[in-house]
């Protein structure tokens, strides 16, 4: 499964999920600022505090960009090129 971490207010949080949306990828978003379990869990897994931030099952995308995403989503599988 597929979860984002994501910051209310963030640009490219934003272009994430409207990319994700778009290829109509599943995913799950946990908003951060307001869940301090999700910061939480974004700091263990990622070693980092910066959104957005992807994890496909345990494979951590931190601090990325749609393209970026793209190229991941790719490379894992979860969409054809």
């Amino acid at each position: 499964m597929l979860i984002v971490y994501t910051k209310t207010g963030c640009p490219w949080c934003k272009d994430v999920l409207a990319f994700l949306r778009e290829k109509k990828v599943a995913f799950e978003e946990r908003e951060v600022r307001g869940n301090p379990t999700y910061f939480n869990e974004l700091r263990a897994k990622s070693g980092q505090d910066k959104t957005p931030t992807l994890d496909l099952n345990g494979a951590i995308l931190a601090d990325t960009d749609k393209d970026a995403v793209d190229k991941f989503l790719i490379e894992k599988k979860v969409r054809a090129n």
